[in-house]
Formats: C-alpha cells, structure tokens, sequence
C-alpha cells in the first residue's frame, strides 16, 4: 500500500463523521456535500481494504476496525495541524533559532536586554548569542556558521553586508584620580606619556591606527595588550592605567567608576554595525531580528549618550 494513496482530506471526511456520528453533521463541519464527504470516507476505506463505519438508516457507528484505526488517523492529523502552525510562525517571522555573533561588551551587556525586548512581543523565537572575537565575526557570518552579527566596522569578506547602526567615538576611559581625568576634553599629544592598555588585537590596531592618524610628536605607544576589554577596564578602574576604546563600552566602564574623556585633533570614529550573508537565505526570524536590532541600538546609543553626559559635565 502505497502511502501517497492516502489523502488529508480522507483522514479529515473519517474523523469528522466519527466525531458527530453523522455524514450530514460531518459535511456541514467541513464545508462539503454529504456526497463529497461519503466519497471520501469510501475512497478512504477502498485504500486500507477494511469497512471503518457500521452504516444504518438512523445513525453511523464506528466498525472495530474504525475504532482501532481512528487513534492513528487523528495523531496524523494533530501533527498536520502543530506543522501548519509552525510553517504560519515561521512565515510571519513568530518563531525560529537565531544565532548572532558579537563581541564581549556587545554579547554580555547590551545583547541581553535587546534579546528580552524582542522575545517579549515574539516568545516562540529562540536567540542564541555566540561571543565572538572581532577578527572572526564577518568569517563566521560568510561560513554561515552565524545568521547575524553586530560589532565593529570591519571590511574585506566577500558575501557580507553591512549595516552600519551608530557611530561611536573612541575615548580616554580612566579613573577619576587620574591626572588626565580633570580635563574635559583631550588632545592626542596630552596622551603621549600616558600609560595606555589596549585590549586584543583589534583594540592594538585600533590604536595604532590612531597614532598613524595624530599629529607628529603626539603619538601614542600602548605600554601593554590584554586579550579583553574588562581586563583593560579594571587595569584603569585602579588607576595603573588609562585605555582607549569606543565610547558604547560605557555600559562596563561606568559601573567600575571609570570617566569618559573625548580625545580630539583628530577625533577617532568606530562604527557599530550589523552583518549577515548576502547569499544565504536568513531564517524570517532573523530578519525580523535584524530589523529590531536596529532600531533598538540606536535608540539605546541615543540613551547611553545622554547618560554619560552628566558626568562629563563635572570635568573642570
């Protein structure tokens, strides 16, 4: 027995009149033809070779066989309904795995909350954060090993887009008993004889980037390389150093009472962006994720400035 012989609607026609005992009852549910729902009741019964109602004048039972039978027909039809609830979820971007890369600062304290915003109006969609190092976020986006990141400007991955979010100075972090901290504002030969801790490779380059680009006899040589950007943060929460890095980790830094000095003459700007394939289909939820993503992080770069001003305000 071939089981492409078997149709939905059949299972449909079978349950139906099983449930309210009656042909007409059935058609009336259905939308059909007592006739059309007789006929697939038979073609039904043609097709597994046995009777699955007891017919007589005032009503229709259910055969043994039926009955036996109907538990089967029923789940099949539970399972087609559970998926056409799923294909509608997914269609209408309800439901899905997401799975988006950022860096430590990006996927530990900033992430979360845009993730439980999301969830709120979209409970079916799961959102798996992978910490990701910045070097390998566009990699990992091109290899389809992640549906979308969000970190840094990078460039030079072939099939990846790149939707730039927010600008985002860098800046002096240091404690507040550091000597640079009583300036308002910095200029880069004011750091010349600072100690500076950059963190990671991509922070190294950053900041080299930015010696290339100060004024000769301003530039600034890093005394040290940590791997990670807390690292860096609590070296300068305890004054042993300050480091440079972009204005959105203001979210670690202000916590560990660290301040935030502008570097200006030239002014260094990073760029936080979001990425994704441009030749690989993304799952509807990702999309949706994509889309809110944006819009949630500039609203929150536009709260974030304006916490960060008050303190600012108090530099002499």
């Amino acid at each position: 027995m071939a089981l492409t012989r078997f149709t939905l609607r059949q299972f449909e026609a079978f349950s139906s009149v099983a449930e309210m005992r009656s042909f007409a009852a059935a058609s009336e549910q259905m939308g059909l033809s007592s006739s059309a729902v007789s006929q697939l009741v038979a073609e039904l019964e043609s097709t597994i070779g046995f009777r699955v109602f007891d017919r007589n004048t005032r009503r229709v039972e259910l055969s043994s066989a039926g009955r036996d039978f109907l538990g089967s027909v029923k789940s099949v039809l539970r399972h087609v309904h559970m998926a056409e609830s799923a294909a509608s979820d997914v269609r209408n971007r309800a439901s899905g795995v997401v799975r988006i890369g950022a860096p430590l600062v990006l996927a530990g304290a900033i992430l979360p909350a845009a993730i439980k915003a999301f969830c709120e109006t979209r409970p079916k969609v799961v959102i798996r954060v992978r910490d990701t190092p910045v070097d390998d976020l566009l990699d990992r986006v091109a290899s389809g090993d992640l549906d979308l990141a969000v970190g840094p400007d990078r460039s030079g991955i072939e099939h990846v887009e790149t939707i730039p979010v927010f600008d985002s100075p860098w800046v002096l972090w240091c404690s507040p008993a550091h000597p640079l901290a009583q300036r308002k504002s910095l200029k880069w030969a004011d750091l010349r004889n600072a100690h500076i801790v950059a963190a990671g490779r991509d922070h190294e380059r950053s900041v080299a980037q930015m010696r290339l680009n100060a004024p000769e006899g301003s530039r600034v040589l890093p005394v040290d390389v940590v791997d990670n950007v807390s690292t860096a943060l609590g070296i300068a929460a305890q004054g042993l150093a300050a480091t440079l890095a972009p204005a959105y980790i203001s979210v670690m830094a202000m916590p560990l009472g660290l301040v935030m000095r502008r570097v200006k003459d030239p002014e260094a700007i990073r760029q936080v962006c979001i990425y994704r394939s441009t030749v690989r289909a993304a799952p509807p939820a990702a999309e949706a994720f994509a889309e809110f993503l944006k819009e949630w992080l500039q609203q929150w770069q536009v709260d974030q400035v304006r916490r960060t001003r008050a303190p600012r305000a108090t530099a002499r």
